[in-house]
C-alpha cells in the first residue's frame, strides 16, 4: 500500500508539473499511469479533481493574464461540441476515431513546426473561437482531449506562454467542474478517489508553483514550439494505444 501511495505522489507531481508548465495535458499522462494499479473508473474521476484544483490555482495566482473574452467563448462553444463528443464516444468506432485523431494532431504539428507562418489574429475572431472551442468540446467530450484545438487558436492569436496558461485554466477550470458533477450523478466519487485525491495533495502543490516558475521562464518564441512537441507526443500515444488495444 506505501508503494501505491509513492506512485500517486510521482504521478500526480509529474502530471501536474507538465499541466502548470504548458497548460494542458496532465490526463494523459495521469490516467494511463494511475490505471496501472487502480481502476479506470478511479483514475478518470482523480485525474479531473486534480484537473479542478490546478485550473483554481492558476486562475487565483494569475488572473491579470487571462484573456476573458477569448476564454468565455471558448467554453460556450465547447458546451455545444460536448453532446457531439459523446455521441462519438458511444456510437463512433473507437478504434478509427482515435487513430484518425491521432495522426490529425500529428500532421497539424509538424506542420505548424516546420511549414510556414500560420495564420495570425491581431484580435479575437468569433468564427475561429467557434471553430476551435466546438472542436475542443467534441475531443473534449469524446475521449478528453481537449487541448489541440486551444493550442490552435492560442497559436493564431500569438498569446504568449502567460497568457496562454492562465487563459486555458480559465476555460478548463467550468468544464471540469462540469465533468465533476458528471461523476458525481453517477456515483463515481468514491471514498477510494477522495483518498488518493488527498494523498496526492502533497505533490500537486509543489507542482503547481514550480510549474508556474517554469512557464515564465520561457520564452514565447519557443513555447509554442515545446507545446507542439508535446502535441505530437499526444497523438502518436493516441496510435500505438489503439493499436495495442485492437490486437487483445
Amino acid at each position: 500500500m506505501e508503494l501505491t501511495y509513492f506512485f500517486i505522489l510521482a504521478i500526480s507531481f509529474l502530471a501536474t508539473l507538465v499541466r502548470s508548465t504548458f497548460g494542458f495535458g496532465e490526463s494523459l499522462i495521469a490516467v494511463p499511469l494511475f490505471i496501472l494499479f487502480m481502476p479506470l473508473d478511479v483514475a478518470v474521476p482523480l485525474s479531473v479533481l486534480m484537473s479542478v484544483l490546478v485550473a483554481l490555482i492558476v486562475v487565483i495566482q494569475d488572473h491579470s493574464q487571462i484573456h476573458i473574452n477569448s476564454a468565455k467563448w471558448l467554453i460556450i462553444f465547447a458546451m455545444l461540441g460536448i453532446p457531439i463528443g459523446l455521441l462519438i464516444l458511444i456510437y463512433g468506432n473507437e478504434f478509427w476515431v482515435k487513430i484518425g485523431l491521432g495522426i490529425l494532431i500529428i500532421t497539424y504539428s509538424a506542420y505548424a513546426l516546420y511549414g510556414k507562418k500560420s495564420l495570425s489574429l491581431a484580435n479575437d475572431n468569433k468564427w475561429w473561437l467557434f471553430i476551435c472551442g466546438f472542436l475542443s468540446g467534441v475531443l473534449g467530450g469524446a475521449y478528453g482531449v481537449n487541448g489541440p484545438p486551444l493550442v490552435v487558436y492560442g497559436n493564431m492569436r500569438n498569446w504568449s506562454a502567460k497568457h496562454f496558461r492562465a487563459t486555458l485554466q480559465a476555460y478548463f477550470l467550468p468544464a471540469s467542474f462540469i465533468g465533476i458533477m458528471g461523476y458525481l450523478f453517477k456515483g463515481l466519487l468514491t471514498y477510494e478517489v477522495f483518498k488518493y485525491f488527498l494523498i496526492s495533495l502533497p505533490a500537486i502543490i509543489p507542482a503547481v508553483f514550480l510549474g508556474r516558475y517554469l512557464n515564465h521562464k520561457l520564452k514565447n518564441d519557443s513555447f509554442f514550439k515545446y507545446v507542439y512537441y508535446g502535441l505530437i507526443l499526444i497523438g502518436t500515444f493516441l496510435v500505438i494505444n489503439s493499436l495495442l488495444t485492437i490486437k487483445k
